[in-house]
């Protein structure tokens, strides 16, 4: 029963992952490595596919093994959040841009702290 739950939650990791790979607000790679936990739990063969999977098995290698985020994506990371923050100031405008502000503060802040 519970490797069932930890396949279902790796496929809805996966699912997100997808949408996120085409929307730019929200991430792909955390979706990923969630992904990657449970069917480590589940499928371990599934698992073994995203770590050598050509565009994010690198990336999920690394932050498996070290807990690091390349300095590239650390920046890409960044910059996203600062495009939405300034998205929403544009769009709603005060307060609601302190939220997107919040956010970028705490993970931007997070996220550059990260090993290299």
């Amino acid at each position: 029963m519970i490797r069932l739950l930890y396949m279902g939650g790796g496929l809805l990791a996966v699912a997100l992952a997808i949408i996120g790979a085409f929307l730019p607000i929200m991430p792909t790679v955390p979706f990923l490595i969630v992904a990657v936990f449970c069917f480590a739990r589940s499928e371990p063969e599934w698992e073994r596919r995203l770590l050598e999977h050509h565009r994010y098995g690198q990336v999920l290698r690394d932050w498996g093994e070290r807990g690091a985020i390349r300095r590239r994506f650390k920046v890409i990371s960044i910059s996203a959040m600062a495009v939405g923050a300034g998205f929403t100031w544009y769009t709603i405008g005060w307060p609601w841009v302190m939220i997107s502000l919040g956010v970028l503060m705490t993970f931007g802040v997070w996220i550059w702290t990260r090993p290299e």
